[in-house]
């Protein structure tokens, strides 16, 4: 997971998490992931599609490119750990623009999922591979 993390975190400024809305792939971009208890964690908004169809499915494929030679592509599920009020507080913590976007720990709109049972894979760019990991 270390790998994965380092990847997103350090590497990338953007990553893009492909989910299903009605049986068609949709792809948005999302921020940095927090790393939170072991897991990696990212947030959104209740009122977000990409909120409501994780609730559908939430199995996703995240991809990240460094912007020179390396990428990664990661399929996992994201799981809905909303009600983990310490996740939420390092989320905070973690971003200081948090909290006047809404992002507080009252707020129901306030959603954040972390990554499991997540085959992740770094590629070069001849798309051969780096490292992969499981999680």
């Amino acid at each position: 997971m270390e790998k994965t993390f380092d990847f997103l975190k350090k590497r990338t400024q953007v990553n893009y998490v492909a989910t299903i809305n009605e049986g068609r792939p949709s792809c948005r971009p999302f921020g940095d992931p927090v790393l939170f208890d072991g897991k990696i964690y990212a947030l959104t908004n209740a009122r977000k599609n990409v909120a409501k169809q994780l609730a559908k499915d939430n199995h996703v494929c995240i991809v990240a490119y460094d912007g020179e030679k390396e990428w990664i592509r990661i399929n996992c599920e994201m799981i809905d750990d909303s009600d983990n009020i310490e996740a939420k507080k390092a989320i905070i913590a973690e971003f200081d623009w948090a909290e006047e976007a809404g992002y507080t720990l009252d707020s129901p709109d306030f959603k954040v999922f972390y990554l499991a049972n997540a085959e992740a894979t770094i590629y070069n760019s001849d798309g051969e591979v780096l490292a992969k990991e499981t999680f």
